[in-house]
C-alpha cells in the first residue's frame, strides 16, 4: 500500500450542501459543528464557500459563516474557499476579514477566487456583468493593500481594523488566476476536477511565475478535491452520488438541487446525456476504502508536489460523511491540535 507523506496537511471545505425537503438553516448549522468535528481530528483548515440564489446550497455569505466557525473552535484555522471577488467592493472584503483576524488572530484565512454570479438574473442583483473577472488583479492588489498600508487605488483609504493585520490569503484559480496568484506571492488553491493534465499545467505556470512576497517567501499549492472513504467501495460511491446527480442535473437543467438519498438516484430513469454528465462529475473524484483512498491521495501529492489537500465531501448522508472524514483523518495520522496552527 502506498503511504502518505508524514505530516501531511488535510483540510475542509464545506459548502453547506442542501437536502431535499429541510430548511437550508439545517446545512449552516451542520458546517458549523460540523467545524468542531474537524478540529479534533486534527484537520488544519475548514473553509465555508460563497453560491448566490442556489436552490442546493445554503453558503452565501461566507464570512459571516466562518465568523460563526470561528466562535465554537480555538485551535483550527478557519476562512473561506472562496469569497468570489469581482462580486464585492475590495475596501468592504478588507474590512470583513480585518474584523475576523481581529476577533480570532492567527486563525483566519482570506480565500478569494474570480467568479461572478452564474446567471443573468443573478449578475444584475449583484451589480456585476460577466466581464467583472477581468479586474481581478487590480481588486487583489487593492484588497492586499488594505492590510499592508501600501493600495493606490484610492489614497488616503484605510481599511479599519485591517491595515497592518495579516490573515493569510489564497487565490482559487483554474487558468489565468494562477499567475494572478504567482504575481501576488501568495499561495494557489486548485480543484482537481479540471482533471490532471490542465491541473499539473496550473500549477507549474504558478510555480513557474511565482514572485515572493510579503504573504509567502515560496510557492505553496492546495489541491482540493472530493474524497469519500467508507468500508465499502459501494458505500462510498452511495456517499458522492447524490452530489453527482445534483450537478449533472444542473448542467441539464440550469439549476443545482438540493441532495436526493442515492438511493433515489439509482431509480430514476435518466437519459444518455445525463447519464455522461453523472459519470463525468465521478470521474476525478477520489473513493472508496481506506487503503484504496490513502494510495490514490498520496500519488496525487507525489504528482502535484501539492503542500495540502483541501478535501470536500458533499453527501446526502451526513453521518456517512462525517465517519468518512474521520477514517481520512486516521489514515492520514493527522493528529488534534491543542495549540494554535502557524
Amino acid at each position: 500500500m502506498t503511504e502518505l507523506p508524514p505530516g501531511v496537511r488535510l483540510s475542509v471545505l464545506d459548502r453547506s450542501l442542501t437536502r431535499q425537503g429541510e430548511h437550508p438553516a439545517e446545512a449552516l448549522r451542520h458546517a458549523v459543528a460540523f467545524a468542531r468535528d474537524a478540529q479534533a481530528w486534527g484537520y488544519h483548515r475548514f473553509w465555508v464557500a460563497e453560491h448566490h440564489s442556489v436552490p442546493g446550497i445554503a453558503g452565501s455569505a461566507p464570512t459571516v459563516l466562518a465568523a460563526a466557525v470561528a466562535a465554537v473552535t480555538d485551535t483550527i484555522r478557519v476562512g473561506t474557499g472562496g469569497v468570489m471577488l469581482p462580486n464585492h467592493q475590495p475596501l468592504v472584503v478588507a474590512e470583513q476579514f480585518g474584523v475576523l483576524e481581529a476577533l480570532y488572530p492567527g486563525r483566519i484565512d482570506l480565500g478569494v477566487g474570480r467568479s461572478v454570479g452564474f446567471t443573468d438574473g443573478i449578475r444584475a442583483a449583484l451589480g456585476r456583468g460577466k466581464d467583472a473577472a477581468e479586474d481581478f488583479p487590480a481588486q487583489l492588489g487593492e484588497l492586499l493593500g488594505y492590510f499592508s498600508g501600501d493600495q493606490d487605488a484610492h489614497p488616503g483609504v484605510h481599511a479599519r481594523p485591517a491595515e497592518g493585520l495579516r490573515p493569510a490569503p489564497f487565490v482559487l484559480a483554474t487558468g489565468e488566476g494562477a499567475a494572478h496568484a504567482a504575481a501576488a506571492g501568495v499561495p494557489l488553491v486548485v480543484a482537481a476536477a479540471i482533471g490532471e493534465d490542465r491541473m499539473m499545467a496550473v500549477i507549474d505556470r504558478y510555480r513557474e511565475l511565482f514572485r515572493p512576497s510579503m504573504w509567502s517567501s515560496h510557492p505553496y499549492v492546495v489541491v482540493a478535491g472530493t474524497v469519500a472513504v467508507a468500508e465499502t467501495e459501494e458505500a462510498a460511491h452511495d456517499l458522492l452520488l447524490p452530489e453527482a446527480w445534483a450537478s449533472a442535473y444542473s448542467r441539464t437543467r440550469g439549476t443545482f438541487p438540493p441532495l436526493i438519498p442515492a438511493a433515489e438516484v439509482r431509480g430514476l430513469t435518466i437519459t444518455a446525456r445525463e447519464r455522461d454528465l453523472l459519470d463525468a462529475a465521478l470521474r476525478d473524484q477520489i473513493h472508496g476504502t481506506a487503503d484504496k483512498v490513502e494510495a490514490e491521495l498520496a500519488r496525487v501529492l507525489a504528482r502535484t508536489g501539492a503542500d495540502e489537500f483541501l478535501v470536500t465531501t458533499g453527501a446526502h448522508d451526513r453521518e456517512g460523511r462525517l465517519d468518512s472524514y474521520r477514517r481520512l483523518a486516521e489514515l492520514a495520522s493527522i493528529a488534534p491540535r491543542t495549540t494554535q496552527p502557524a
